[in-house]
C-alpha cells in the first residue's frame, strides 16, 4: 500500500496581464454564475490530461474552484466584460496517477490564459489558449440524487480549514447507502460499517458500529477521519451528484460522489 499523501494548501502566486473586454454585445451578469457548478462536456483543441471532466464552480464573493480530475484550485476571479482574469490560486498537492497528474497543468494553463466565457442558459463556453471548452450546469447534467436509497463513494475529506484528498481514500473509497427503513451499511476504509441514521430535513444523525480489523497505518487513519465524521449529528446538502455533510459537533465533514 502506497503512502498517504495529504495535501496541503499551496499558494500560487499568478500575474496575469490586465485584459480588455471587446466592447460591443451585450454583457451576461457575473450574478448569473454565481452559486453554480459547470462540468465539460466537450473540448476543442488540447483534451484533458486523464480525460477530466473539468469542473468550475462560482462562488459568492468572486471566488471559483476548479478541478480536472486530479488536485483542487480555489480563488478569485474577475468576470467584467466577459473575460475571466484569474488570480492567485490555492491548490491542494496530491500526487495523481498517470496522466490524470497533467490535469493541473491544462487547467491552470487555460484559467490563466484569460479566456472569454459566454453563458447560454445552462450552457457555458470558455475559449482560451487555443482551447474551447463546451460546459453543462452540473444540476442540468446531473439532477441532484437522493439521500436515501444511493451508494456514496467518500472522495474529500473536510477539516475546519481544508479539504483533504490523498492516494489511499481514492484506494480504499469509503462508502455510504442509507435505506428507506434508516439502515446504515458501507465501508470505512478498512473495516464494514452498520448502523442507523435518523433524517429530519436537511439533519442526519449517525450511529455506527463496525468490524475490528486492522489494515495498514494511512488506511486506518483515513477510516478514523470517517468514522469521526460519521459520529452523531451532521448537517446533509446535496448538489447533484455530491453529498457533503458537516458535523458541527467536532469541525469534521465528508464530501461524497453518487456511485
Amino acid at each position: 500500500m502506497p503512502a498517504t499523501r495529504i495535501p496541503i494548501l499551496l499558494a500560487l502566486t499568478v500575474v496575469a496581464a490586465a485584459g480588455c473586454s471587446s466592447g460591443g454585445g451585450t454583457e451576461t451578469p457575473p450574478a448569473s454564475l454565481t452559486g453554480r457548478t459547470f462540468v465539460s462536456t466537450a473540448v476543442s483543441g488540447t483534451p484533458i490530461p486523464g480525460g477530466g471532466p473539468l469542473t468550475l464552480t462560482f462562488v459568492e464573493g468572486g471566488r471559483i474552484s476548479a478541478t480536472s480530475g486530479c488536485n483542487t484550485a480555489n480563488g478569485h476571479a474577475d468576470l467584467q466584460g466577459n473575460t475571466m482574469q484569474v488570480g492567485e490560486l490555492a491548490s491542494t498537492m496530491m500526487a495523481c496517477p498517470g496522466d490524470v497528474m497533467g490535469a493541473d497543468e491544462w487547467q491552470a494553463g487555460l484559467l490563466h490564459s484569460q479566456p472569454t466565457w459566454t453563458l447560454s442558459g445552462d450552457t457555458l463556453t470558455l475559449k482560451g489558449s487555443g482551447t474551447t471548452v463546451t460546459m453543462l450546469d452540473r444540476k442540468a447534467a446531473h439532477p441532484d440524487k437522493p439521500l436515501v436509497g444511493t451508494t456514496w463513494v467518500v472522495n474529500t475529506l473536510l477539516r475546519t480549514d481544508a479539504e483533504v484528498r490523498s492516494v489511499t481514500l481514492d484506494e480504499v473509497r469509503p462508502t455510504l447507502t442509507i435505506t428507506p427503513d434508516g439502515k446504515v451499511s458501507g465501508t470505512a476504509g478498512c473495516n464494514t460499517m452498520t448502523g442507523s441514521a435518523v433524517i429530519d430535513g436537511d439533519d442526519v444523525t449517525f450511529t455506527i458500529a463496525t468490524t475490528r480489523m486492522m489494515c495498514a497505518p494511512e488506511v486506518m487513519e483515513v477510516e478514523q477521519q470517517v468514522l469521526g465524521a460519521l459520529d452523531g449529528k451532521t448537517k446533509a446538502t446535496i448538489d447533484s451528484d455530491v453529498l457533503t455533510l458537516r458535523n458541527a459537533g467536532n469541525n469534521t465533514g465528508l464530501k461524497l460522489r453518487a456511485e
